[in-house]
């Protein structure tokens, strides 16, 4: 929120709570509170232009100017009543900013590195696309990289894709609210080279939970950067909630659950075939320098691994079961679909729990993952975060005020807070990833309320 939002909003609610209190006083100072109001509305417009935010602010001083201008001390009180009410539900309307701030804040790297970015939007010629009824459509694959750099510069990416052409919802979000995260700071630079103290980098594709764009998972995928990882944060077109794809069309999350598939299994099992795909598809570009831009020639080969979130999570597990390229995958809240849970993985895995007092995690996601860990030939490792929900590891709980956040954990959990949750995560992917797996242990030690550890062999 700008200078001049804040003090419109403070002017207003605080004239209009004198309002409501004391009519006789406020009509005496009225002509000049209420013309410095709309000449600060004014002034906001010109400015800024049109905010959703201030929405209620501005219907807030024109009722007002309205109830001024009309009601009298000699009106009946039960027909005060109804205007001096409707001020106060406004005045209490336009908290609404305080809480869903327009431009969230996102914590910074805690990395040593500065971090860099590139996006990729590559098209996969040898598969139709599945969410398409037109049979030439070809399979899109949206990628942003996130990189350890030297130096920032003033050029960022627009945090979500489709910014000025975003759909009615993006995941479970409406669409409006979102209008304004362009101005979103990613603490990530376009047009840098990566850092020059390593000839190449290791890198982790990143898959995201269902239906939510890979922006969702910026704070999280930006600090594993900055710790020295060249990170393919990859979005799955027509699954996210918004993604631009290589022609520029603007696609959305489609398809609707079958009413013989009232549990999603069969649909999320689609879904996760074709994100294998979709990861393996960026496997084959790793190969090829001609497609990496700022990446080519920096890649280490010899080091790729994958994790995500939710479905995400699976993705990065059934890409580890399907390609032997893949070193080791890690899942984060994870739920495993299809036949992924009756494979035998045969190197490293890493489960990362959020707290299950507060997600309430399923059934098939406790089972289906003690099921993979009893086969899993290899190093595999279990944690459970404490005070963490599933959105935790996200940026979703960002979008919300320091004190909107504290009453909502304060009823659905999450109290750890994302910045937290996100930096003990990656202090726990970092060895695992980079295969220092005596670190792990410590790792999570250093965090209170982390249980868990290594599995028995």
């Amino acid at each position: 929120m700008s200078v001049i939002d804040a003090v419109l909003w403070g002017a207003a609610v605080v004239f209009a709570m004198v309002l409501i209190a004391d009519p006789r006083a406020a009509r005496r100072v009225a002509p000049l509170v209420l013309a410095l109001l709309i000449v600060g509305a004014l002034m906001q417009w010109l400015v800024e232009g049109f905010r959703w935010h201030l929405v209620p602010v501005q219907l807030l001083i024109a009722l007002m100017l309205g109830f001024v201008l009309t009601e009298g001390d000699t009106e009946p009180v039960r027909r005060r009543v109804v205007p001096r009410s409707g001020i106060g539900v406004l005045a209490a309307v336009s908290v609404i900013p305080w809480a869903v701030p327009p431009v969230p804040e996102l914590p910074e790297p805690t990395g040593r590195y500065a971090v860099g970015s590139e996006i990729f939007r590559w098209v996969d010629q040898s598969r139709a696309e599945p969410a398409t009824a037109t049979g030439d459509d070809r399979r899109n694959v949206v990628v942003q990289a996130w990189y350890p750099a030297d130096q920032h510069t003033p050029r960022r990416w627009v945090y979500l894709d489709g910014h000025g052409r975003l759909p009615a919802r993006v995941g479970q979000l409406p669409g409006f609210l979102l209008a304004e995260y362009s101005g979103i700071d990613s603490h990530a630079s376009a047009d840098v080279p990566l850092a020059r103290d390593r000839a190449q980098w290791p890198v982790v594709l990143f898959s995201p939970g269902y239906a939510a764009p890979r922006a969702f998972y910026t704070g999280l995928v930006t600090d594993l950067a900055s710790r020295g990882f060249i990170v393919l944060a990859v979005d799955h077109p027509y699954e996210s909630g918004v993604t631009e794809l290589a022609d520029g069309t603007i696609a959305t999350t489609v398809g609707q659950i079958a009413d013989d598939d009232p549990d999603a299994t069969r649909s999320m099992t689609e879904h996760l075939d074709t994100r294998t795909a979709d990861l393996r598809f960026v496997l084959d570009q790793l190969g090829r320098p001609e497609m990496l831009g700022p990446l080519a020639d920096r890649v280490d080969l010899g080091s790729l691994t994958a994790t995500g979130h939710s479905l995400g999570g699976a993705a990065a597990l059934s890409a580890l079961s399907a390609d032997p390229r893949l070193t080791a995958a890690a899942t984060i809240d994870g739920v495993l679909y299809g036949t992924l849970a009756e494979r035998t993985l045969d190197r490293p895995v890493l489960l990362l729990e959020s707290d299950r007092s507060e997600t309430g995690h399923s059934q098939r996601h406790l089972d289906g993952n003690g099921a993979l860990l009893d086969r899993l030939d290899a190093p595999g490792f279990r944690y459970e975060v404490s005070e963490a929900d599933h959105y935790s590891f996200t940026d979703v709980p960002q979008f919300l005020s320091t004190p909107a956040r504290f009453v909502v954990t304060g009823i659905f959990g999450g109290s750890r807070g994302p910045a937290a949750t996100q930096r003990a995560t990656n202090d726990i992917l970092v060895p695992f990833l980079t295969g220092s797996h005596n670190d792990i242990p410590a790792a999570a030690a250093a965090h209170d309320g982390i249980s868990g550890g290594p599995i028995p062999g």
